[in-house]
């Protein structure tokens, strides 16, 4: 994908929008100039093969799009050498979606866009707003991620689906639940890590009143290896019932 921008209007958000996409897709998939360009190459030849080879162009439009970039000059938009309107026109001709994101710019019409981006009107826009912009990122990426399949094979926000194992090959642990501050533990448990827990922990078989007891400072785990087992309960931090234990 291509994400085409004005310099000196949504410069920062043309910024995010690569940041967000190039963690999502990986950083190949997002051509943003300033990023993409080595220093030395031939910038204009490197544009021009960029928006020819993508898939998608998100042209970013800021409040100042439409504006001279001086007074008593024509709006960037009607000159020919404006980097950012041959961007999109070739994107036009060489078949790619473009998207307009609207970065804190109102909706517009052909009548303020010259012939040769007249279309431009015409394309399903999308807003990047600052204030929502976790929300607006991952719209922008779930819709490419359905126009584009091959960014759907490489979307690292695709979900696994139940019971089946992880992306690193490690099993799903069962559900936690907390019921009247006992841990109740469904799954596999391999590999289990207790952080810090106060109070006896019994990993034998054995009567609890009966049995070893061993006393400490209650910052460590006490086995106990003996007697017979009558009160199941598991308790953390010394507490039991509705109390629960330090946070983890």
């Amino acid at each position: 994908m291509f994400v085409n921008y004005r310099t000196g209007d949504g410069d920062a958000v043309a910024a995010l929008l690569e940041h967000e996409l190039s963690g999502r897709f990986g950083t190949d998939q997002v051509f943003r100039a300033s990023k993409s360009i080595a220093p030395g190459s031939r910038f204009p030849q490197q544009l021009i093969t960029a928006v020819r080879r993508c898939h998608v162009l998100l042209a970013v439009i800021g409040r100042h799009w439409f504006e001279p970039r001086k007074p008593g000059e024509q709006p960037a938009i009607e000159d020919p050498a404006d980097w950012t309107r041959r961007e999109i026109i070739e994107a036009f001709e060489s078949g790619a979606v473009v998207i307009p994101i609207l970065a804190d710019s109102p909706r517009f019409d052909a009548s303020q866009l010259p012939t040769e981006l007249a279309e431009l009107a015409d394309c399903h826009y999308r807003r990047l707003d600052m204030r929502n912009s976790y929300a607006d990122l991952a719209r922008i990426g779930d819709d490419l991620a359905e126009l584009v399949p091959a960014l759907a094979k490489l979307d690292s926000r695709r979900k696994e689906p139940e019971g089946r194992p992880a992306k690193d090959g490690r099993e799903r642990v069962g559900r936690l639940r907390m019921r009247d501050g006992v841990g109740a533990v469904g799954g596999d448990l391999s590999g289990t890590v207790i952080n810090s827990p106060r109070g006896p922990i019994h990993t034998g078989s054995g009567n609890l009143n009966s049995g070893p007891q061993f006393s400490g400072d209650g910052m460590g785990v006490q086995y106990l290896d003996g007697g017979d087992v009558r009160d199941s309960r598991q308790q953390f931090g010394g507490v039991s019932g509705r109390e629960g234990g330090r946070d983890r």
